[in-house]
């Protein structure tokens, strides 16, 4: 007799260790190898990835979210001009004013007034009061802006502090002791004419002082300092010859130059700029504008500089308040540029937060390259001091990853990377740290702005790194305790672990198993986090033994599993019971799968998968608690309620079938699994009459469930399903025929319903293209026909066809297609002859030796 099973001796001879097929080969499958996996007993399974439904409306954090809404920043809130503060109104911290180095006289008597100090009559009106005021404050204000205060009040550690402050404050003082600082500069510094008629001369047009002060600014702070340099006690004067002093000249003439440039600058381009902004009304007008104040300001690179800044900002604040977004974008392009900080960058963040909230204005964004101001911002700003900034921003750009042009932009600018040097630098904050939990925000953004650009080919290259990886993962350690946190990182993994990759990166991190299946006991019963978790896990073990093992020597990975599979087996039993109650009161059972339902289908396809692992089947098979589980699935469920749910349970049954173990829970059901099967048998699915065919198959190696099959006639439904016309029904079916055909009582069953013909007609139709198909044919046949002494009376009217049959296929030059492609003619080149030709050579010399007569029909070539 030829063994049962339909393991061939092929599989014996090579794989007597190991007897079903290996995933983790290192080099690259031939096609003869992928059909031969195709077609062996045990098979892994693979289901779509989880749903995750678009969110209707933009928002910091979605509608699912496990946190009450008070303790989450807001997505919807007030902005006006009044929500950015003014720098003017507070002075500079920490810098104070140095003394004065002497004492200012005062002029008592006409003596002094003929001396070489000057002192200005008081203007007749208020009107020329206001003009000398203002010449005089706007020549102390480029005074202030070179090194009159940095260099002679600030310690020299202080020089870019100050530079960097805002004007204002610092002015308001200076212009308060204005001819305090006359008096002290007069003492030591001779003015020429002019420079006094800039000052004193109360006829002098405003013009002509503007022109003046351009001309005479740069010589009177040179010569300022200068002088001051030689009055100050206590110093020496540097020699004219010396290095320091070139160095020190040449530095202030450079300071000087840029000063000048800069003055320039403004009353030519941008004064003019600001002054349209303050007049205009026109929405298209105040947008042109802002375009031009953008790039004079870029052109003259003062973009971040602090030169006239608050005048700048003042007038932009005031644009809030006008009912435009493709205003406010500009005018929030030009803040965010201008490097602000404190109130103003966290305003300025909302207010590109709010722009990019209304998916409408995706198309303004993309033509002002918003994207580059928000990026500078999230690689420059500090995370711990402007936490609350960066989440508005980064909300900003998770918003605009949802466009699929400017997430191609975002890639393309190296946003992933950044993104993730980020992360890095939020899981340096440890829990114990007061800014952890607001960090926590940061993060969500973060993970669903990567989320999205996982779908980005380009983006997924940065993403399956082991760097990226692990720190995915170790923020995922750390926030354990957030859900929302756990559950966007859990949908980049879901996504990316579908390439090969990503799952041998994550299955390089040592704990990745470990903190999945801590997830999983902490989270059980949070449906969207736990079907990602087992997905993820489906796709780790699906093509790799390794990790098979691995993830079922974790402690307690088995208790795990079978708590999950209780608790949304019972969540789905509750479910169907409700809706059965209501069904008169008009309640209809929603679309399959459910929620409970996609994660048992999860759950299921990882433990089939488990079971490939011969240690892992072996312990898979004798846990009774998964077997009675998967058999309850068959028997309450309905293939045409949940088709993949069933047949995947059909599956794992069936692997795990394989392993003839004492202790099978398999083998101890394997009645009542029968019994269950006959339903999934008769449905008009055929996927699902398929794999209860295969079970059927592997199960009739008992005597028990032949005469099962006897008994229920299911013989004839075998014979019936030959007549498919498809390859790999007929081999099921044959499976269940070979293995009745070593009961020499019930090989008669085959004259029934015409199987001996159906039997040739699948040899003719399928041989030549699958050997393994009819080499399983030939091995049914000659079981069939032992002790016949007829051929005739055996094969029928049959037997002429049959002869002619098994001499075209073992005729090698009739039999193989050389026109196959390499690997595939060499595969079944080598079937034939090993397998096939054996067996058929045997079943023609038996039926020859029991004919009468030889056939005279004319072999043709297939």
């Amino acid at each position: 007799l030829l063994c049962r099973g339909m393991q061939s001796s092929k599989n014996k001879n090579t794989e007597k260790a190991d007897p079903f097929y290996k995933l983790s080969v290192p080099n690259q499958k031939t096609c003869s190898e992928i059909i031969n996996e195709a077609r062996n007993a045990l098979k892994t399974l693979r289901t779509r990835r989880p749903f995750t439904p678009t969110e209707t409306q933009r928002k910091l954090f979605g509608y699912g979210s496990s946190q009450v809404s008070q303790s989450r920043p807001p997505s919807v809130f007030s902005l006006h001009a009044s929500s950015f503060g003014l720098p003017e109104s507070r002075p500079v911290s920490g810098v104070r004013l140095r003394p004065l180095g002497h004492k200012p006289r005062l002029v008592t008597s006409a003596k002094d007034e003929d001396s070489s100090v000057f002192l200005p009559k008081p203007p007749a009106n208020a009107a020329e009061v206001r003009k000398i005021n203002s010449a005089r404050a706007r020549l102390f204000r480029g005074a202030s802006q070179q090194n009159f205060i940095s260099a002679q009040m600030v310690p020299p550690d202080q020089n870019e502090e100050k530079l960097d402050s805002e004007e204002p404050a610092m002015m308001n003082s200076l212009c308060r002791s204005n001819n305090n600082c006359l008096a002290e500069q007069r003492s030591y510094t001779p003015f020429n004419d002019e420079t006094s008629q800039l000052i004193c001369n109360e006829d002098i047009s405003r013009s002509e002082r503007e022109d003046l002060l351009k001309g005479k600014a740069g010589k009177f702070l040179f010569q300022l300092r200068e002088g001051d340099q030689m009055k100050k006690p206590g110093t020496s004067s540097t020699c004219p010859g010396s290095t320091g002093w070139k160095r020190r000249v040449t530095e202030d003439e450079t300071r000087i130059n840029e000063l000048e440039q800069k003055e320039i600058l403004w009353n030519v381009k941008i004064l003019p700029i600001l002054h349209e902004l303050e007049k205009e009304d026109n929405i298209e007008n105040l947008c042109l504008a802002c375009t031009k104040l953008y790039q004079a300001l870029n052109e003259g690179n003062m973009l971040g500089k602090r030169f006239k800044r608050s005048v700048l900002l003042k007038t932009l604040y005031k644009l809030v308040d006008i009912d435009s977004d493709l205003l406010c974008l500009k005018v929030a392009k030009i803040i965010l540029a201008m490097k602000v900080d404190g109130r103003n960058l966290l305003s300025a963040c909302k207010l590109a937060f709010k722009i990019c909230r209304n998916e409408k204005n995706d198309d303004i964004i993309k033509n002002d390259r918003l994207f580059d101001c928000l990026l500078e911002v999230l690689r420059t700003e500090d995370l711990k001091k402007t936490s609350e900034a960066l989440l508005y921003c980064m909300g900003a750009v998770k918003f605009m990853s949802g466009n699929a042009i400017l997430l191609n932009e975002m890639v393309n600018k190296g946003a992933v990377e950044m993104l993730l040097q980020l992360l890095k630098q939020i899981n340096s904050i440890k829990e114990n740290d007061t800014y952890f939990s607001n960090l926590g925000h940061l993060l969500i953004q973060l993970a669903a702005t990567l989320r999205k650009a996982a779908d980005f080919p380009p983006a997924r290259r940065p993403l399956a790194r082991r760097a990226a990886v692990s720190e995915l993962c170790v923020a995922l350690e750390q926030r354990m305790k957030d859900k929302d946190v756990c559950t966007y990182i859990a949908r980049i993994f879901s996504k990316l672990s579908s390439y090969d990759d990503f799952c041998a990166a994550l299955a390089d991190w040592s704990r990745c198993y470990t903190l999945f299946l801590a997830l999983l006991n902490k989270h059980q019963k949070q449906q969207d986090l736990v079907v990602r978790i087992i997905f993820i896990l489906g796709n780790l073990t699906e093509k790799n033994n390794q990790a098979r093992e691995q993830f079922f020597k974790e402690k307690g990975s088995l208790n795990t599993l079978i708590s999950l599979f209780q608790t949304y087996h019972e969540l789905d039993l509750n479910t169907q019971k409700w809706y059965r109650e209501r069904k008169g009161e008009g309640k209809t059972h929603p679309k399959h799968p459910s929620e409970a339902e996609d994660v048992l289908i999860k759950l299921i396809r990882l433990l089939a998968n488990l079971s490939i692992h011969p240690s892992v089947g072996a312990a898979l098979a004798a846990a009774h608690r998964i077997v009675e589980l998967l058999v309850t699935v068959l028997e309450y469920k309905s293939v045409d309620d949940c088709e993949e749910l069933v047949i995947s349970a059909a599956t794992t049954i069936n692997n795990l079938s394989y392993y003839k173990v004492k202790s099978s829970a398999v083998q101890d059901r394997k009645l009542h699994i029968a019994e269950m099967l006959l339903k999934l048998l008769m449905s008009s699915n055929m996927d699902g009459v398929v794999e209860a065919v295969r079970v059927f198959g592997s199960l009739s190696q008992y005597h028990e469930i032949c005469d099962f099959i006897i008994q229920k006639k299911l013989h004839k439904f075998m014979i019936a399903l030959l007549d498919a016309k498809n390859q790999d029904v007929c081999f099921s079916a044959c499976g269940v025929l070979l293995n009745l055909t070593v009961d020499k009582t019930k090989r008669a069953f085959l004259m029934e319903e015409g199987g001996i013909g159906k039997l040739v007609d699948c040899l003719r139709d399928f041989g030549p293209s699958d050997w393994e198909l009819a080499c399983l044919i030939c091995k049914t046949l000659w079981n069939y026909s032992e002790n016949t002494t007829s051929a005739a009376s055996c094969f029928g009217e049959d037997t002429d066809v049959l002869l002619v049959l098994l001499t075209s296929l073992l005729d090698e030059e009739l039999a193989l297609d050389y026109s196959l492609d390499g690997d595939l003619r060499d595969y079944h080149k080598l079937y034939w002859e090993k397998e096939f030709k054996p067996v058929a050579e045997k079943l023609l010399d038996r039926i020859q030796s029991r004919c009468s007569f030889l056939p005279t029909v004319a072999i043709t070539p297939f």
